[in-house]
């Protein structure tokens, strides 16, 4: 890999997009080891992922507009796709992806961001959608995506005026969850991801899986959704020993209550 990086720690993995010198921008290359990059994640031995950039500067500042520049329309279009098929790999990954953004997260890099499970960023993050400036709408899902976690009317205002706002904006609007200080940042998404870690992981996976599903139907169809998940759960090792650790420390709590008793 030229452009992807990649660390196992403990259950957490960790892939860094480690092209600093043009600010993490994606071009085919990226999008290709990217891809190849999750594809190889050993889900058995990983149960959640953050996903960053390298540098201080930049999480993902856009698709590669120098790549961009001369595509037909028939190019454009494969071009979207290629980066519509790798986010939505990441959007669907049955484990949880975290997004640590440090720094600019423009057009696909804001986009990226917003196909990960949780997003946190850093106190110098900007975001935006700045395609309709270069003559183009957002091709990675920027136009679905975003008025999915803003509302139609920010993303609206958001993607028509391709205005950047800044971390506290974000946070406000309800984009990303946390704001960091650059320093704090990387180690708050992997103690985040260790969390979720620690978690039972066929219930987690099942969890994301119900979310996600489940906000593509009505509510019928979505409850029906999450009471096979749920269901799914039972006759596992995880439920059998949840549970019961559950029970053996109710168990052992009520034998430490002593009785109030009248002298």
């Amino acid at each position: 890999m030229e452009f992807i990086t990649y660390e196992q720690e403990g259950f957490v993995g960790v892939v860094t997009i480690n092209r600093p010198k043009a600010l993490n921008a994606l071009n085919s290359q990226v999008l290709d080891e990217l891809e190849a990059t999750f594809d190889a994640i050993d889900l058995d031995t990983t149960r959640a992922v953050v996903l960053t950039g390298a540098g201080e500067k930049s999480f993902v500042a856009g698709a590669d507009i120098g790549e961009m520049s001369t595509l037909t329309k028939a190019e454009g279009e494969a071009f979207g796709k290629k980066g519509n098929d790798v986010f939505r790999k990441i959007e669907t990954f049955p484990i949880p992806v975290i997004a640590a953004i440090n720094g600019f997260a423009l057009g696909g890099g804001c986009e990226i961001s917003m196909s990960c499970d949780i997003r946190i960023c850093s106190e110098n993050a900007v975001f935006g959608q700045p395609e309709v400036g270069l003559g183009i709408t957002p091709g990675f899902g920027g136009t679905q995506r975003l008025a999915r976690l803003v509302g139609a009317g920010m993303a609206k205002q958001m993607i028509y005026t391709a205005r950047n706002i800044k971390a506290d904006e974000a946070y406000r609007i309800g984009l990303v969850n946390a704001v960091y200080p650059l320093e704090e940042l990387l180690p708050a998404a992997k103690k985040m991801a260790a969390g979720i870690a620690a978690n039972a992981p066929i219930a987690v996976r099942n969890c994301k899986k119900a979310i996600n599903d489940g906000l593509q139907v009505d509510m019928d169809q979505a409850i029906v959704i999450e009471e096979k998940l749920f269901g799914d759960c039972f006759e596992t090792e995880d439920q059998k020993a949840g549970m019961g650790n559950f029970l053996e420390k109710d168990k052992e709590k009520k034998l430490k209550v002593v009785p109030f008793q009248n002298k």
